[in-house]
């Protein structure tokens, strides 16, 4: 196979990034294209996928004109993408029907009393390593069924995101292990197929799912004329299955093997690591991994509003910061932070609960609230701000534990990768409270990079994974301060105290 540059392409929450490596793992040019989320209802949160696959093609052509190379050394690119939970619903004619039901929504809970009512859920976990949850795109796929009986006669296909603008580029569907795993309820994670036994239970036709899984390293098609004119991508170029955005950013960090674990942190947190089938919990999420997938599982747990949580209360309160910014061309949030650092740890008294948006793992609760305890008039902005910073830390560390609890082999590392790794401040602040040393690999590209390694292995270029550790190297390295971690240890045991004190009043008021 021709070509020796490899482009690797995510699709996340908010924006789409691509970029092209040369084979020693050089980023030669990027693009980034961005857009926005569907929030017509408070729990709700949708995309149609037609953003996604501009942003596609936006992205790679930016990355190509950066790169200056020739498009034809082009070998092949893979596309990886946000959790698209209940994934695009297609036509008989491969059009969109209705918009994706991403990850961020929490539509579903009637739907999973249903399925608690109705389902043997042990047996449900046995088949699948998975739990109910409004997060799980099976609770999401009920919902369409039972809300939009119309648009249900007229679905043929679920596809997640990355597969879905696959399947434009290439004219061909198909599913990756993970993606297809991380549906929860329908897919068989020991065979790695769907489940005729979990459908009939949830009452979902298996023929709603393409019939067509595929390794992630697998060439699901070829660039077609219309896409390499709108890419610049040459017609006929491979394109590669890909996979869901975390296990993919795992993999760009080095980790492929046991003990191995990173936090992916951005606008949510998927802190994941990797086994062979003896770490799967009800409580934390699994799906084949996007690395040698036949044999080894990703689990993960995790925030679904960290970065997001920055970003609120930037948006909110850090008017100031912005117009200061424009004036000495600063980000807002480094003036954030640099007040931020001058408060000590545990922000004076002051605790955060981050379930802004309900929660994912390790308490799965779609009611959960947001709150800030402990508030008193000595306080200020910064302390506020910091608070959030420290609940993405207790979060975190409320996921590792529950992993080490259930006998999760873990080594005492943890890479970061995403936004909130190029914080200071942040990284040593999640280093104080978990009291594991946090590591950022150098470049921080993430997820695109697991991509174009994909690329490198499922075209021949690489005989396998092992060249990832000589892509990736260890950037910076924040280790814990003794003195914080004892006073972490303080506000992380009122943490998880004020969940289980309140919950019931959160409740209430999420039904008022």
């Amino acid at each position: 196979m021709d070509g020796q540059y490899l482009v690797g392409t995510d699709i996340g929450t908010n924006s789409t990034k691509t970029i092209l490596v040369s084979p020693e793992g050089e980023v030669l040019g990027s693009g980034n294209a961005g857009y926005e989320v569907e929030q017509p209802e408070p729990s709700w949160a949708q995309q149609w996928p037609d953003v996604w696959v501009e942003a596609t093609y936006d992205s790679i052509q930016q990355a190509i004109d950066e790169a200056e190379v020739d498009p034809s050394e082009i070998r092949g690119i893979s596309i990886s993408s946000l959790y698209g939970g209940a994934g695009v619903p297609l036509d008989g004619e491969g059009e969109p029907v209705y918009p994706c039901l991403i990850w961020m929504d929490r539509r579903a809970t009637d739907q999973v009393e249903w399925v608690k009512e109705h389902v043997d859920l042990d047996r449900l976990f046995e088949i699948t390593g998975n739990y109910v949850d409004s997060y799980y795109g099976y609770t999401k796929i009920r919902w369409i069924k039972e809300h939009e009986p119309e648009v249900w006669d007229d679905i043929e296909n679920f596809v997640p995101p990355n597969n879905y603008v696959e399947y434009v580029m290439t004219d061909e569907l198909a599913v990756d292990y993970s993606s297809a795993g991380n549906v929860g309820g329908v897919f068989d994670i020991h065979d790695l197929a769907w489940s005729e036994e979990a459908c009939e239970m949830l009452e979902i036709p298996i023929e709603k799912f393409p019939e067509r899984l595929v390794p992630t390293e697998e060439i699901v098609g070829e660039v077609t004329a219309d896409a390499a004119e709108q890419s610049g991508l040459p017609e006929g170029t491979p394109v590669l299955a890909g996979g869901v955005d975390a296990p993919m950013a795992t993999l760009a960090a080095g980790a492929f093997e046991e003990g191995d674990n990173v936090s992916m942190m951005g606008t949510s947190t998927c802190w994941g690591t990797i086994h062979e089938g003896a770490g799967l919990d009800q409580q934390l999420v699994s799906m084949p991994h996007v690395a040698e997938g036949e044999q080894k599982i990703y689990t993960w747990g995790g925030s679904a509003t960290t970065g997001g949580l920055i970003e609120w209360f930037k948006d909110e309160f850090g008017g100031p910061e912005e117009q200061a910014g424009e004036l000495v061309d600063v980000d807002p949030f480094e003036l954030l932070n640099m007040k931020a650092e001058e408060i000590p740890a545990g922000s004076e008294g002051l605790v955060a609960l981050p379930y802004f948006k309900g929660e994912r793992s390790p308490i799965w609760d779609p009611d959960a609230r947001g709150m800030f305890t402990g508030l008193s008039l000595y306080h200020g902005k910064s302390h506020m701000y910091r608070a959030l910073m420290e609940a993405g830390g207790y979060s975190l560390r409320h996921n590792v534990e529950v992993a080490e609890e259930i006998g999760i082999p873990l080594k005492p590392e943890t890479s970061v990768v995403g936004g909130v790794s190029n914080s200071e401040l942040w990284m040593q602040i999640l280093a104080d409270v978990t009291g594991r040393r946090m590591e950022v690999p150098a470049g921080g590209v993430g997820a695109p990079l697991g991509d174009a390694l994909v690329v490198g292995v499922g075209t021949g270029l690489f005989e396998d994974y092992d060249i990832a550790t000589e892509w990736t190297e260890t950037g910076e390295v924040y280790t814990p301060e003794p003195e914080n971690v004892d006073t972490y240890d303080e506000y992380y045991d009122i943490y998880k105290r004020l969940y289980q004190n309140t919950k019931d009043e959160m409740h209430d008021l999420a039904q008022l």
